[in-house]
């Protein structure tokens, strides 16, 4: 994927999946329970956002377990992340995998997106199957900052979904990406907070 992520981050990465798995068993955190589908659909498909990332405040909104916003924290060690979720199982999940892997750039909001209020704006917002695109721009934009960006993680192209974002008066720029060993279509689409995204 041409990405550079140090040798410590990728032993924590590992280290976060053991966690998952680990959790997983009780709390159903995720379908995927092959360890290798999990290091391809969990971590390489959340770092291959890291190209489009704009620092230094990103949140991961409705968070899950932690996925895209925890690999994305540990490849990129001076990003300031949080990880936004109203799941209180999934929030009680991604503190204890923070505690536990000792991540000092996560913070964690247990909040539905619209009550959630930061007292300063993100950079970046992200999202991984969290909403249509109309849905998803309206429900976080509030809480991207001037000339910052909204990210979403999507599979196949969204034709109808952006041809009703575009009715809206909103554009999107769609970035298809290739996941190693994933055969499955996967797209990033790139959308301006109130102002132009570069």
């Amino acid at each position: 994927m041409g990405l550079l992520v140090s040798p410590d981050a990728q032993e924590l990465l590992l280290d976060y999946l053991a966690l998952l798995g680990k959790w997983n068993k009780t709390y159903s955190l995720t379908a995927i329970q092959d360890p290798g589908q999990m290091v391809i659909r969990h971590l390489l498909d959340s770092l291959s956002l890291i190209p489009y990332i704009k620092g230094p405040r990103m949140v991961d909104v409705g968070c899950g377990a932690g996925l895209p916003g925890i690999p994305l924290a540990l490849a990129l060690p001076d990003l300031e992340v949080v990880l936004l979720d109203s799941q209180l199982k999934k929030v009680r999940f991604v503190t204890q995998a923070i505690a536990e892997l000792k991540i000092r750039n996560i913070a964690v909001a247990h909040a539905r997106v619209q009550d959630y209020h930061p007292q300063r704006m993100f950079d970046t917002v992200i999202s991984r199957a969290f909403a249509s695109l109309i849905d998803y721009t309206g429900a976080t934009e509030h809480l991207c900052r001037n000339n910052g960006c909204m990210l979403t993680m999507k599979g196949k192209y969204p034709q109808k979904e952006l041809e009703v974002l575009q009715a809206s008066g909103r554009n999107a720029e769609v970035l298809a990406v290739h996941i190693p060993g994933l055969e499955a279509q996967r797209h990033i689409i790139r959308m301006s907070c109130r102002k132009a995204c570069s």
